[in-house]
């Protein structure tokens, strides 16, 4: 499996694995948390199909990436992006983040530029700011986070089955847009993931990404459901047009967090659309 080690603990390397297929303009896609590339199944297929080279990438601690003691947030995340893109040295690409994954695409453009990037995309974003603070009174209270965190160490079972359950949007999905065995299979990922990463990712939520957004000087596209629980689009996909100069936003009506899955069609038309501009 292709691996590009960047970093070492210890001994031993640290991996992140990643998989390239097809040729075209590249789409590199970074996946939100607690799963893995995989997770981008239904935009692989669409975009591949419609002639792009396409590259995910499983996040340290996911998948099938190594799983260090260390390295969660976003600095280490966005220098993991670049130790990959140089390796495969990728130019022109499209950046699309999923959740966390919109961190990734965030902390890269603002620490190492556009120099390989044309335009990106942000699904579902955790920018700008999600703590309440002086001057981001929009934001939540560091206590509900502390909430999260209490829970994943708790039990990290129960915490990952309820944040999918609202990642899902289960109570109105579940049956239709989101089989069981589609929910199976993403609880499967997420508790196969670290044990130390599904607690020490939950802190990275509370990352202060406007400087960042103040230096992409590309077109974002930012595609958001209005029904999404994880990251209401109130504190953040409405928030991006005020810190970023080129972007538009797309809504999708009934679209839970997870709108990559439950509304595929939707969002790959919008993909596309915006990289054939």
């Amino acid at each position: 499996m292709p691996r590009v080690t960047v970093g070492s603990e210890g001994a031993n390397p640290i991996e992140i694995y990643y998989e390239d297929h097809g040729t075209g303009t590249p789409v590199v896609l970074s996946h939100g948390y607690p799963l893995s590339g995989r997770a981008w199944e239904k935009q692989v297929s669409a975009l591949l199909a419609a002639g792009y080279r396409v590259i995910t990438y499983d996040r340290r601690g996911w998948g099938n990436s190594s799983q260090p003691a260390s390295g969660y947030d976003y600095d280490t995340f966005a220098s993991d992006v670049n130790v990959l893109l140089t390796k495969l040295d990728v130019r022109d690409a499209i950046l699309v983040g999923h959740s966390m994954g919109t961190g990734d695409v965030a902390r890269y453009l603002g620490r190492y530029g556009t120099g390989r990037v044309a335009k990106a995309v942000l699904m579902s974003p955790i920018p700008p700011f999600l703590l309440r603070t002086d001057d981001n009174p929009e934001g939540a209270p560091q206590s509900l986070f502390d909430g999260f965190i209490q829970a994943a160490q708790a039990d990290r079972y129960v915490w990952l089955k309820q944040f999918l359950e609202n990642f899902y949007n289960l109570d109105v999905y579940g049956g239709s847009l989101v089989s069981d065995e589609a929910f199976r299979a993403s609880w499967n990922v997420a508790v196969a993931g670290s044990p130390l990463a599904a607690v020490a990712c939950i802190p990275t939520w509370l990352t202060d990404f406007r400087e960042d957004l103040s230096k992409i000087d590309l077109p974002v596209l930012v595609i958001q459901g209005d029904q999404d629980r994880v990251l209401p689009i109130g504190v953040t996909g409405q928030r991006l047009s005020a810190f970023i100069g080129d972007t538009r936003l797309l809504v999708i009506e009934g679209g839970p967090h997870a709108i990559a899955w439950t509304h595929a069609d939707q969002v790959n038309a919008a993909l596309l659309d915006f990289f054939q501009e």
